[in-house]
């Protein structure tokens, strides 16, 4: 499908109908997470994949009970770092070096820009790690549609209890969205054969000479 098709096909798929996911369809959606854009390259996050169901049990009941999570196939728990910190930017600076074959040295200005988070506050980090984890999330939500796999992104839940759940904080991490993926219930699933609804265009895109004469 072309990527509109792929758009229009998908949708917050509400229930879910159990059925695994083959291999080669969960590898490629998460290579294209892999591969997802992230601000200077860090990817300052992330992604469990979870297939116990036992677990994914546990993760309901601290999730507003919702189905699609028992439901899916995989549940993805998008987690973003809880800070930038010296060996992260090391990690971060050394992992270039490595796949570009070029020595650290070589790499000052990449590793300033790292070190420029070290200024912050961890909760100024959370939220700029958290903000690239969503960039993440969204391209997991078409490259499922690209593969006729149903994705629901999800924040209704207790971030606190899913992070103690999962034991994050010891990993220096915290949840920030879920994303379950499976096949819809065409059966229960109430969602299914509504409209899409989305703003009209004329209202969410303003080019820049709508802009000047609005703010003049």
């Amino acid at each position: 499908m072309d990527i509109l098709s792929i758009l229009n096909w998908r949708y917050a798929t509400k229930r879910m109908n159990g059925q695994e996911i083959p291999e080669e369809k969960l590898e490629r959606i998460l290579e294209s997470v892999r591969l997802s854009a992230s601000s200077i390259g860090m990817q300052p996050y992330n992604v469990l994949v979870i297939k116990d169901k036992e677990l994914r049990e546990k993760i309901k009941a601290v999730a507003n009970n919702q189905a699609q999570i028992t439901e899916s196939s995989h549940l993805l728990v998008f987690a973003a770092w809880d800070n930038i910190t010296p060996q992260r930017v090391d990690e971060f600076v050394n992992r270039i070096a490595e796949v570009r074959k070029v020595s650290v040295d070589s790499l000052a200005t990449m590793r300033a820009y790292g070190e420029n988070f070290l200024n912050n506050s961890a909760e100024q980090n959370f939220n700029w790690a958290a903000r690239q984890s969503y960039i993440a999330l969204g391209t997991a939500l078409v490259a499922a549609g690209s593969e006729q796999v149903d994705a629901t992104p999800m924040e209704g839940f207790n971030a606190q209890a899913l992070d103690e759940l999962l034991g994050l904080e010891a990993l220096g991490l915290k949840s920030v969205s879920l994303l379950p993926l499976g096949y819809r219930d065409p059966e229960n699933d109430w969602l299914l054969n509504l409209p899409k609804v989305r703003t009209a265009k004329e209202k969410l895109f303003i080019s820049d000479e709508e802009l000047e004469s609005k703010v003049a």
